[in-house]
């Protein structure tokens, strides 16, 4: 049994005059809504044995934002091949992690990470949730039935969490737009 987390990252601003959406910063929800997943996987106990994400700013700065929540360093391998990847490139990410990682945490975009988690995942309420919207700093974590990540393919997941920060602030949603 693995556990793959999916963090996607916390909402960004499109009023800083940056060249390249590559560099886009959060906006100050985006911050707030970061910290407080962090508070909430410190209060799940969650950890990681690894954590890879994409380096475009807004990511590092949600990592960022949820280490001063959470309250540890996640110490994450910063990948480009995350930035705004498709599916397929992050099932080929999956299927190259180590088996001695037991829980994995990638932190990255929409649409990459909704589908993913759609692809591995089957029913269920929380599945339902999942497939209206995966909004900006939502987690997912999803239990796959399998030894060795090689294995990892559609449907053997079981989304067992899906929290949003409107679920845990509700002055942090609905979240307006994907961005």
């Amino acid at each position: 049994m693995k556990t793959l987390t999916l963090l996607r990252h916390a909402k960004s601003t499109w009023d800083d005059p940056v060249a390249r959406d590559f560099d886009r910063p959060l906006n100050k929800r985006g911050r707030r809504a970061a910290q407080t997943i962090g508070r909430e996987m410190r209060a799940q106990s969650l950890v990681f044995d690894r954590v890879i994400a994409s380096p475009a700013v807004r990511v590092r700065e949600t990592v960022d934002e949820v280490v001063e929540g959470y309250g540890r360093s996640l110490d994450p391998e910063y990948n480009q091949r995350i930035y705004l990847a498709q599916t397929e490139t992050l099932l080929e990410i999956l299927r190259a992690t180590p088996d001695s990682t037991q829980s994995l945490l990638i932190v990255g975009h929409n649409p990459g990470l909704e589908r993913l988690a759609i692809l591995l995942t089957s029913s269920g309420s929380l599945r339902s949730e999942l497939e209206a919207k995966y909004p900006t700093a939502t987690l997912a974590e999803i239990m796959l039935t399998v030894d060795r990540w090689q294995e990892v393919s559609e449907g053997l997941g079981e989304l067992t969490r899906f929290v949003r920060p409107r679920d845990l602030d509700p002055e942090l949603g609905p979240d307006e737009d994907s961005y």
